[in-house]
Formats: C-alpha cells, structure tokens, sequence
C-alpha cells in the first residue's frame, strides 16, 4: 500500500480512501505500541530527517518515536541549532538537506506553503507536521483516529470545533478530513477571528458556541495563538473564557455521550476549564497516545510510494 502522490502535505489534496487507509492501516501499526519490545524493522535503512522551524512538544517526539519503532534512522534539526537562524534560505537548506540523501524530510514551517517548497526542490517524501496557520495533516488524521475509535465511525456525527479557528492549521485540517468522510462539521469562534468564506470548505459556522455544541458527538478545543496575533482579536483572556470557553455548563449542551478534544498546548482556564480537560469525556491524552500509530502509518505508506518509483 502507499499514498499516491509520495508526500503528506496537507489533507485537502486526500481522498476519503487515502484518508481511511491511513487510519486503518493506523490501526494495525498501534498494537506495537503495546508489546515489550516496541519495535519493527520495517524501515530500517531509510534516513527521516526531522527539520522544525517552530517549536513543538508532541507532534516533534511524535514523529521520533514513529520512526524509532520503525526502526529507521532519525537526523533532528532545529532553526535555532542551524544555519537557518543565521539566515541562510529555505532553498539553500533544502538543497543541504537533500545533500545528505534522506528518504523522508518532516516539516514544521511558520510559513504557509514551505513543505510544498521542499517538496517541488527535492527527491525526499516531505511530511507536513505544521505550515504557519495553514494545515497540520497528521493532526487532523490523529484526531480521526481517535474520533473513530470511541465512536465506531466518523460518517454523520456532529463536531463542534470551538476557539481561534483563524490562526489554526489543525482546524483547517479537520473541516477538510471530517467533512469528506461525512461527519457535520460546526466552527465557532468570535467574528474577529473566524476566516471568511469558511462555509465553501462545507462546514457551517456560528458565532454562538452553544448553538454549536448543541447536539453535537465531538467537542473540539483549540489554542488561542497570541503569539500569531498581531492586534487585539477580543478585549482580554477573561472575556473570551467567559464567552468561548469550553466549560461543565456548556459541555451540557452536547450528547451525552460526547468526548472532549484538543490538540494541544491547552490554555487551562481560557478555551477549556481544568476540570474538563482532565474529566471523564476528555481524550486528549489518548490523542497524543494515537499520534505515534498514525504517523507509523504514514511513513510506512510513504515508503510505499517510494518502493514503486524505484
């Protein structure tokens, strides 16, 4: 099996059967997790390096984990630890990246498009682990993961995406990925910072977050991103808790049966209380958890591609 155009750049250009291989073939690549010796050999020999320009927690250690229990060879760059803090050009890296030869280059870009850039100057399967606010794939396929572990499938449930949809590469991700296996997406968020033209994608969008918890299967949680805020998006932290932030009382709305998630780093207190991040609905740590099985299977159908172009 493989993915048939050799790179993960972002969900938009999957079909509903790309996206359910990935998950199914997630599914068979988690069990590994469980056994007392964590590793296979499926990759061994291939070279992933690992170049993030932004920082990250999860999705970085993610990714090495995957290609350690896949038993290939990891090369860990940072901008801060190379020559592009000391200004040399996406291209100019790109070409010193390639120079060695790896079979996979993971992405994490604050720039719109860059793991696209990478991919059209190399030979290397790019995997997009972030591009500025733009997609966030293996995000939004973890998160399907874990929506069809709890509910059995993602056709015709309601997910309700609450917080700073604007600045969010991994709320993108989800309406493409949720909508084309069938799920209703809601996207919620203050009128400052709800990108325009958002209901072309299919999604349907309010201003009102009990309006869009109502009803719905998933509950979603997304970072306010000051940090990609240039101007002021809502008069203070207490005021968007009060209004947005996902708590006991507005969880109410939702079925009863509906899980709470996030992709994480939380702002406890501002788009989600403590109590339910940390309460019986929430699956936020088992979506680090099923990070790991999901980029398994992405490098694996990757290597794929890469075995039939050979």
């Amino acid at each position: 099996m493989s993915l048939s155009s050799g790179h993960l750049l972002g969900i938009a250009n999957l079909d509903a059967e790309e996206i359910v291989r990935i998950l199914d073939t997630a599914e068979t690549f988690a069990e590994i997790s469980t056994r007392e010796i964590k590793k296979v050999p499926t990759l061994r020999g291939r070279t992933v390096v690992n170049f993030f320009v932004e920082p990250s927690t999860r999705t970085r250690s993610s990714f090495e984990l995957a290609e350690k229990r896949l038993s290939a060879d990891s090369l860990n760059f940072s901008a801060s630890s190379s020559s592009f803090s000391k200004g040399e050009s996406l291209l100019d890296t790109a070409r010193t990246l390639e120079a060695m030869a790896p079979d996979f280059i993971v992405m994490r870009h604050s720039q719109p498009g860059a793991p696209h850039f990478l991919a059209r100057h190399g030979q290397a399967s790019i995997i997009n682990a972030g591009d500025g606010p733009h997609e966030h794939p293996t995000q939004a396929l973890l998160d399907a993961y874990t929506i069809r572990q709890h509910k059995g499938k993602i056709d015709g449930l309601r997910v309700a995406i609450v917080g700073d949809v604007r600045h969010s590469r991994v709320a993108l991700s989800n309406i493409h990925l949720l909508t084309k296996l069938g799920a209703t997406v809601v996207a919620c968020s203050p009128p400052t910072m709800l990108p325009r033209g958002l209901e072309t994608l299919g999604c349907e969008v309010t201003h009102r977050p009990d309006e869009a918890l109502e009803g719905a299967d998933v509950v979603m949680g997304l970072r306010v991103q000051l940090e990609r805020m240039t101007s002021g998006f809502f008069p203070s932290l207490r005021e968007y808790a009060r209004l947005y932030g996902i708590n006991r009382e507005r969880l109410r709305r939702a079925k009863s049966d509906a899980i709470v998630m996030h992709p994480g780093p939380m702002n406890r207190g501002v788009e989600i209380a403590g109590d339910v991040a940390d309460g019986e609905r929430s699956v936020i740590l088992e979506q680090v958890t099923n990070g790991v099985a999901v980029r398994m299977a992405v490098l694996y159908l990757l290597a794929g591609e890469r075995d039939k172009a050979a």
